[in-house]
């Protein structure tokens, strides 16, 4: 089974997460505007399957397809599949949530917190039992 796996550059696994879908959320920076992102692994790659925002404002502008509904605007961004995420992380901002199978982790939870003066974990397909 694939699953997700947290670490850096992709070695040191920090955190498995045992799904094929998965869904990473955060709070924008500067906008405090929530902002979620479903992925599947499909074929040792991560693919967005959909995006949803709570508002728009600077670098939150949905595609010009999104659809207003249940408060959040959907939409899918062309964006090619991929082989690892890399997530900036910081002590001064609101931490990631991952979602799967009914549960939710901050990204804190799950692979420790950031390091001082900021951080990066990658978030990528791997193999498991």
């Amino acid at each position: 089974m694939t699953r997700f796996c947290l670490g850096v550059a992709f070695s040191a696994i920090q955190a498995v997460i045992p799904a094929e879908t998965l869904t990473l959320a955060w709070t924008h920076s500067v906008e405090k505007v929530r902002w979620e992102e479903d992925y599947r692994i499909e074929e040792g790659r991560l693919v967005l399957v959909e995006a949803r925002i709570k508002g728009m404002g600077a670098g939150m502008e949905p595609t010009p397809d999104a659809v207003l509904r249940d408060g959040w605007w959907r939409f899918r961004p062309d964006r090619d599949p991929a082989r690892k995420i890399s997530l900036a992380r910081s002590a001064d901002l609101d931490d990631y949530t991952l979602c799967w199978n009914g549960r939710c982790e901050t990204l804190a939870a799950l692979a420790g917190p950031p390091l001082e003066g900021g951080s990066f974990i990658d978030l990528f397909p791997c193999s498991g039992e």
